[in-house]
């Protein structure tokens, strides 16, 4: 139960037990208590939001919001029904919110989520509107977000933002452009995407931004000469603004262009961020030579004991293979908070080097180092698992997992890696028992309850159970992208598959990620929409070849 809810109960058991008793004179009975009378249904409510039962809270937070004639409780019922996709009890909660004083931009947009799902675009465009026009950003902010989550398919959000164009209602801000455009983008809709940028353009002539957006849609069109040449004219006129550049280098980055995006970032005032940005994109572009170039810059200023550039310097040597230099740049971190990151490191190294004696006594001797501070300890620990883990020495990896928890008894973060672990071995049982561990003592920890719903829709029948665990997660976060993928991919498990399929290209437009990609390809595969399933079976590999759902996706299929 709630704490707030538990401590009313106590108030309440307190009040009556201290009450004398009158049961022999007649007093005027008091005025009946909409907020009290309404407790039991709040309690159901919240209950039945803890087991993931959104369905039975819908109905529950409904009739309380009745009984106590409360506004906020018509909105939290509200919004428990349109996430339950309960859209009678949604309606008659927005009608229960209205009647009670309910108004604002959260109004509109419930309206408008609930007339997109009854498929009424004409409404859902009239109070999409009122969030467009509403001073400030917040509106906009907030139609985005229903286009984006609100829609059935992406068709459906593309003619609604489509139609919201041709009213004039999309406000003349180039940040509310840039974002709309990114839906598009993000709809896989190339001739709204070509409409937004043709409309970004003629606001906002000559902003160094609108050619952003344009270079993205290039690069998505596959027209990645025709990108690269416009950000390329971009870079040179970023001057100082350090904010665009990080903007240009990112685009080169999301093409693959990792030496362009480091050189834009080479342009203007350095500092230990950007040159450890600059370095990260020489190593995943394997310029070892202008790696080299940069670590010899940055070595030959490096006479002062800065903690913060020995560390880095020390990254930098491990990037360049060059461990022994890295060894003495992380020793040479005598203090401040960088210490123990380059003590951990060093550790690193040293299994790198295949002196593993060494670099487990050091992960042992800070394990035990009464001077690090609890995070510090902890890492040790899970460090030395993930090494260990490098060896193929199963019974040295839960070893370490199994002293850390003997230091730290039940800490979630030693106990979720070991639930990978065990998940990672076919070993289900353990990995449900260590996730189960972390809900008893962190009933709402998100990760732990998302974790244990997928890995019970992926691995075993049992499907229901993992649907309330992965509502659970979806309540404290609607909008996170691998929640939406779990809950698709519960949903196709229980043979849900045109819903399934809704869920994962929402969680794709707004995430792109190989387990997505994979997640989406078999749904579409199932439904014998094989060309589409075939072309995310593709981006799937494009970004993560070795992913172990697109694997065994392609097992099943035979894509």
């Amino acid at each position: 139960m709630p704490v707030a809810l538990r401590t009313l109960c106590f108030v309440l058991v307190v009040a009556f037990a201290s009450a004398p008793s009158f049961a022999a004179e007649k007093t005027p009975a008091a005025p009946a208590d909409p907020m009290g009378a309404s407790l039991e249904s709040l309690m159901v409510g919240e209950f039945a939001l803890q087991s993931g039962r959104l369905d039975e809270a819908a109905q529950a937070y409904l009739e309380a919001a009745r009984t106590a004639d409360d506004a906020a409780l018509a909105e939290r019922a509200t919004r428990i029904a349109l996430l339950a996709k309960d859209d009678k009890r949604a309606a008659q909660a927005l009608s229960l919110w209205r009647k009670q004083g309910g108004d604002g931009l959260s109004l509109s947009a419930a309206e408008a989520v609930l007339a997109i799902r009854r498929g009424d675009e004409r409404t859902a465009r009239k109070h999409l509107a009122t969030l467009l026009q509403s001073p400030g950003d917040t509106g906009w902010r907030q139609a985005l977000g229903v286009l984006s989550g609100g829609a059935r398919d992406p068709k459906q959000a593309a003619r609604l933002l489509d139609k919201l164009i041709d009213g004039n209602q999309i406000p003349n801000k180039l940040p509310a452009w840039l974002a709309f455009g990114g839906l598009a983008q993000g709809l896989e809709q190339p001739e709204l995407v070509e409409r937004v940028v043709a409309e970004v353009v003629r606001r906002f002539p000559g902003e160094a931004r609108v050619g952003l957006l344009r270079a993205s849609q290039l690069r998505e069109d596959g027209k990645v000469e025709e990108a690269r040449q416009l950000l390329a004219s971009l870079a040179d006129k970023a001057g100082d603004d350090a904010t665009l550049r990080r903007a240009i280098a990112d685009e080169f980055h999301r093409m693959g262009d990792y030496t362009a995006a480091e050189a834009v970032l080479a342009q203007g005032a350095q500092d230990d961020q950007t040159y450890a940005l600059r370095a990260a994109l020489l190593a995943q572009a394997e310029d070892k030579a202008a790696l080299t170039r940069l670590y010899e810059e940055l070595r030959a200023n490096a006479s002062e004991p800065d903690p913060q550039r020995r560390l880095l310097l020390g990254q930098m040597a491990e990037f360049l293979d060059r461990n022994e230099a890295a060894l003495d740049w992380y020793r040479g971190v005598a203090g401040g908070p960088q210490r123990w990151s380059a003590r951990l490191r060093s550790a690193n190294v040293l299994h790198e080097l295949d002196r593993d004696a060494e670099a487990y006594k050091s992960l042992r001797e800070m394990q035990a180092d009464a001077s690090a501070d609890d995070e510090t300890r902890r890492d040790a620990y899970l460090l030395e698992a993930s090494l260990r883990q490098k060896d193929d020495n199963l019974d040295g990896e839960m070893d370490a997992y199994a002293r850390g928890l003997a230091a730290f008894p039940d800490d979630p973060e030693i106990l979720y890696s070991r639930g990978l672990s065990w998940e990672r071995r076919d070993d289900i049982p353990r990995a449900e028992a260590d996730l189960r561990k972390i809900l008893v003592a962190e009933p709402d920890n998100v990760a732990a309850l998302n974790a244990l719903g997928y890995t019970l829709a992926d691995r075993t029948a049992r499907y229901q159970e993992a649907l309330q665990l992965i509502e659970r997660a979806r309540t404290a976060e609607p909008d996170n992208a691998a929640i939406i993928d779990s809950y698709g991919w519960v949903l196709y498990r229980l043979g849900r598959k045109e819903e399934a399929l809704v869920e994962l290209r929402r969680a794709l437009t707004m995430q792109k990620d190989a387990e997505i990609a994979s997640h989406l390809a078999e749904v579409l595969w199932e439904l014998g929409h094989k060309d589409e399933a075939r072309k995310y079976f593709d981006l799937s590999r494009k970004l993560d070849p070795d992913n172990r759902s697109l694997k065994r996706a392609l097992e099943k299929t035979g894509a």
